[in-house]
């Protein structure tokens, strides 16, 4: 009797495994679907058109036209994002004409980093971007086989595509350049971009046009009076330095005041551009079937901003209008930059790849969780910052805790208003919330309550009210890295790091940058990899 219900108890069990198994695979198939599901099917609901008509995307004659308008050095203060100094009416049309996300994030706060995750819908730490301006002749870095970035994929599907300047967008017709693209991996310009204007397209083809905008970079290194004189040109007036407070970590100093100002004029040059170019759309008969998307690719450069993972640095604007698109409609839930990437393709009715790791905008996707980011070499400057942001909170892991926060950096230091910090420093002037960026050294790990400390100034890390956030956010990060291949656990090679900084390219390192202080940063550099090297301590894994 005990041998007869053996042998039926492994029957049984031999069976539900069985079972089991099948229910797996039908589960891993029919995500499988969902994800390369092209629109028209579960994104429906989100693609109606105002007469709730749901158009066809897959159909090369409804198809849209997308335009991506991609800004420098931009934090959203916009007056929809609720800046009340200055006027953005064009930007704020566009919101209420489509959908403002409140909670947008880049997943690196560095041009050349965040643009090679945008258009490969993956993060930089995953493909080995991670560290700024690297990849070139001597150690190219080159992308998974099978992947490719989005404007390819979108040429390959029939679509023409331009990477322009403003001044080539808004060109007639004619021969147009291929404007700033900042990859750090190797990618085939000729098989990308069309060297031919999007006007000049066969009739029936839709376009893709990444337009590229100067943004907070219009201000320049220091305050002039070049830029101001464009402004007062342009726009008739500049923004009064008396107009607006600082944030309570900037001192009251004149140059950083006088700096906040001509970004905030960046901000209304800006609106104007994108108010001339959404006329040549409408001119051209095109902007009523076009999806216009507006983002930073970063936060505004500045001394706890840009090259940073504060809210500073990481939040960006982000807007987006056009056929199927919902209108004046604001989300407030989490969203990466490079979610545009497998949003593009739904739009434009393609299979999202496997490889993504984003998430399309509109859909079925679901919602984020967590939003994740990441700091590395910024020029000369070798670093190792990783963040995790719910909705609430926000932690950041430190990896060269012993270094200070602000690290020698030949493209920072030079900046007026990071000397005027270092001025205020020196004089012992600053409160506690300014001096923090200029520590000399920085705690391993930083968890802030974004609602009663928007700045992140207080650091909740070592307070035990709030370690179940702490280990909450410490094992998200920790499965973020498993789970998408973090490339940044080693620094670069020396070899490496040396090439990479001393290439010829704009705010890297560069003949005219050889000598004096870059090179006595770049010594130092290789002087603290030994002195002062990366931290290899984790928080223990519940």
């Amino acid at each position: 009797m005990r041998h007869h219900s053996g042998i039926r108890s492994r029957f049984v069990g031999v069976w539900i495994r069985r079972l089991l198994w099948v229910l797996a695979v039908t589960s891993f198939l029919l995500t499988l679907a969902l994800t390369t599901a092209p629109v028209g099917g579960l994104a429906a609901e989100a693609l109606e058109t105002s007469n709730g008509a749901t158009p066809d995307p897959a159909s090369p004659g409804t198809r849209p036209n997308l335009v991506w308008i991609v800004v420098d050095d931009l934090s959203p203060d916009l007056a929809c994002y609720g800046q009340r100094t200055i006027a953005t009416p064009n930007l704020d049309r566009l919101a209420s004409e489509g959908v403002r996300f409140e909670a947008a994030f880049t997943t690196g706060p560095i041009c050349s980093i965040s643009r090679s995750a945008l258009v490969t819908g993956c993060y930089q730490t995953h493909l080995g971007c991670q560290n700024h301006r690297s990849g070139n002749a001597h150690h190219p870095i080159t992308l998974p086989e099978g992947m490719a970035i989005v404007p390819r994929m979108l040429r390959e599907a029939g679509y023409h595509v331009n990477n322009l300047s403003i001044d080539d967008f808004l060109k007639p017709g004619g021969p147009v350049g291929v404007a700033k693209t900042d990859y750090n991996f190797a990618w085939d310009r000729a098989g990308t971009y069309d060297t031919r204007h999007w006007a000049e397209r066969p009739a029936g083809m839709p376009f893709f046009a990444q337009v590229q905008l100067h943004g907070g970079k219009h201000r320049g290194e220091k305050p002039g009076t070049q830029w101001p004189a464009k402004v007062r040109s342009t726009l008739g007036s500049t923004t009064p330095t008396n107009a607006f407070e600082l944030p309570p970590i900037l001192p009251e100093d004149p140059v950083i005041r006088e700096d906040w100002a001509q970004y905030l004029d960046t901000v209304r040059y800006t609106d104007h551009e994108v108010g001339r170019l959404l006329d040549r759309l409408r001119q051209a008969g095109e902007l009523e079937r076009t999806v216009v998307v507006f983002l930073g690719d970063h936060g505004i450069s500045h001394v706890r901003h840009k090259q940073f993972l504060y809210d500073g640095g990481l939040r960006i604007p982000l807007i987006i209008r056009g056929p199927g698109v919902p209108r004046s409609t604001v989300r407030r839930d989490l969203v990466e930059h490079i979610d545009l990437a497998p949003t593009a393709l739904r739009l434009a009715g393609l299979p999202i790849p496997h490889w993504m790791q984003a998430r399309p905008l509109f859909g079925a996707a679901g919602s984020r969780e967590f939003a994740f980011a990441a700091r590395d070499r910024a020029d000369e400057t070798v670093d190792r910052i990783r963040s995790v942001r719910s909705g609430r909170f926000k932690y950041l892991r430190n990896y060269y805790p012993s270094r200070p926060y602000r690290q020698p950096n030949r493209y920072m230091d030079d900046k007026a208003i990071v000397q005027a910090l270092r001025r205020w420093h020196a004089a012992g002037a600053l409160t506690p919330a300014q001096a923090r960026v200029m520590a000399g050294s920085r705690p391993r790990e930083e968890l802030y309550d974004l609602e009663a400390d928007p700045f992140e100034v207080t650091n909740l890390a070592n307070d035990p009210r709030w370690t179940a956030e702490l280990r909450r956010h410490q094992a998200a990060l920790a499965a973020w890295q498993e789970r998408t291949g973090d490339r940044g656990r080693d620094p670069e090679p020396e070899a490496v790091y040396l090439s990479y900084v001393r290439d010829d390219r704009p705010e890297g390192g560069g003949s005219s940058q050889r000598r004096g202080t870059f090179e006595a940063n770049v010594e130092m550099m290789l002087r603290w990899s030994v002195e002062r090297p990366m931290d290899r301590w984790e928080p223990e894994r519940p």
